[in-house]
């Protein structure tokens, strides 16, 4: 019973012996054997059988948890999850889908993915996998996507309900490796300016980004928005890659240091695509990670301004040591810093509640107000090539601050969006009209000018509210609504017809982070506009 422990505790003795070697220092750590006896003890000798997994699992947790808010454990499952996310692919049937009153609902198909190829159409709805039924069942998403993934080139029987036939259709795919984007948006904003969103950083991301930025070119692009609101980070190397086509041959990106692994320096290799164009940098407070370090070199060097809210603040390198039972220790190494010097972490510990960091800044009216934010004296440095001032200490603050508006969302829209009825609605509407949609709007920019949410669709929103028990104050709060709703429901139905990028075009229109950092990209001399604001 014990030897999954003892072995996953001889992994860790070597691990701990090589980091020892290196200081010239090996030795068997003495709290490590007063680890093992515990464990012992407790397996030989507790009142009741031991699930010993647990308790393992349960002990590595407990001792990362003294560290710091990122070192972490995760199971086998969770590692699978995690490595899929970040290498931009699984293996499936491709495509994107919600749930519907207990339906699967096909939003997209992937372009030239297995689901495409055989014929499934976005709005079709899958009722069984493999003569199992999925619809109007008791099933959770993690055991609707299990069945539906599965290793390359087995296959997968479908049953699919589409609108207009009175019978089932019956599809067999043959699983293959299905790509996810990262970059999940890019669009022309008029002649000169293009936008392009980043959701996360993994192994494909710096592709997918320059892919994108070549096509804008293309399309006569001459300045660059970068969108990195709630972008939580990931792979540090994809933000020096994306950085490496923004910043001249040489110039630092960002670099890390610890108590075992010394400085090392991320410099940018030279011939990127877009040097010469002005940038702007899109951050909100749930920016982190490897988007604080893209944010961060493009400000310390002056290369373009940032616009927001101040980011997360973490600024802490993790590196992931696998375990013999294919779970995995995300351990922090290492603190990274911006070209200035900037160690961007925010502060952790017993007396600092790091997970209601947020609410605290909400609370503080710091997400309102650029006046709450107070940084010492001693967290002061300069950009590399204006001197301008720019302080540590806590995500990046931005060149150009935009509050949160409160006064623009209600508690009503806010609960519709909470509990799922603007999406559940929107989906509905588009599974019931996508025909004539497409047939009536034939290009996004069609329906970008003409179509309108109607008091149809508001009323089946309303409806669904009620069942899912959202509550309206009055017709007050229900007015008041009405422009973000509209706003968002339009927006996704785009995105059930086209794209994300659609969906961002929409939102981005009545966005104040976007139009600002849209108003300072169109002005001739970036220079000019940096140096203003320094003043």
């Amino acid at each position: 019973m014990r030897t999954r422990f003892f072995t996953i505790l001889l992994a860790m003795m070597l691990f701990l012996g090589t980091l020892n070697a290196q200081q010239n220092e090996i030795r068997m750590p003495e709290q490590l054997t007063k680890l093992m006896f515990s464990n012992n003890i407790i397996s030989r000798f507790y009142v009741d059988s031991v699930p010993e997994s647990k308790v393992v699992e349960a002990g590595i947790k407990a001792m990362l948890k003294q560290l710091d808010p990122h070192s972490t454990y995760s199971d086998p499952k969770e590692v699978k999850r995690l490595m899929e996310s970040m290498q931009g692919s699984f293996e499936g049937i491709g495509v994107q889908f919600n749930i519907v009153s207990d339906t699967l609902f096909v939003i997209q198909t992937t372009a030239g993915g297995p689901s495409e190829k055989v014929g499934i159409l976005a709005g079709d709805r899958i009722v069984a996998v493999n003569d199992t039924t999925i619809a109007g069942v008791e099933m959770s998403r993690d055991e609707i996507v299990s069945r539906l993934r599965g290793p390359k080139g087995t296959l997968v029987k479908l049953n699919v309900c589409r609108r207009g036939l009175d019978r089932q259709l019956v599809f067999e795919v043959t699983r293959d490796k299905i790509s996810t984007e990262s970059v999940d948006a890019a669009y022309m904003i008029d002649k000169k300016n293009g936008y392009i969103r980043i959701a996360s950083f993994g192994a494909t991301t710096h592709q997918e980004f320059v892919t994108k930025l070549d096509s804008l070119k293309e399309r006569g692009m001459k300045n660059l928005i970068i969108d990195l609101q709630g972008n939580g980070g990931g792979y540090l190397q994809a933000a020096v890659d994306i950085a490496n086509e923004l910043l001249q041959p040489t110039q630092l990106v960002v670099y890390t240091e610890g108590r075992v692994f010394p400085r090392y320096d991320y410099l940018a290799a030279g011939g990127g695509r877009f040097r010469k164009g002005n940038v702007a940098v899109l951050v909100d407070e749930t920016s982190a990670s490897a988007a604080e370090i893209l944010a961060g070199a493009i400000q310390d060097w002056d290369r373009g301004v940032v616009v927001g809210r101040r980011s997360f603040g973490k600024g802490l390198v993790q590196r992931s040591f696998n375990l013999p039972d294919g779970s995995m220790i995300r351990l922090t190494i290492a603190r990274y810093y911006t070209p200035s010097g900037r160690n961007i972490q925010k502060p952790y510990g017993d007396s600092i509640q790091y997970a209601d960091d947020l609410m605290k800044r909400y609370n503080s009216g710091e997400l309102m107000s650029e006046d709450s934010i107070h940084f010492p004296d001693s967290l002061m440095m300069k950009t590399k090539r204006l001197e301008r001032v720019v302080y540590g200490g806590g995500g990046i603050m931005p060149d150009y601050f935009v509050p949160f508006d409160t006064t623009r969302y209600t508690k009503y829209h806010r609960d519709l969006v909470r509990n799922g009825s603007v999406l559940q609605a929107s989906l509905r509407y588009i599974d019931e009209n996508r025909t004539a949609l497409m047939k009536k709007y034939p290009n996004k920019e069609d329906f970008n000018k003409n179509f309108e949410v109607d008091e149809a669709l508001l009323t089946s929103l309303r409806l669904r509210g009620e069942s899912d028990s959202v509550k309206l104050s009055g017709e007050e709060e229900y007015q008041k609504s009405l422009p973000q709703i509209r706003r968002q429901m339009k927006a996704l139905l785009a995105r059930g017809l086209w794209s994300v990028s659609e969906y961002m075009e929409i939102i981005n229109e009545d966005d104040e982070i976007f139009r600002k950092a849209l108003e300072l990209v169109k002005q001739k001399y970036m220079d000019a506009v940096l140096t203003k604001k320094q003043k």
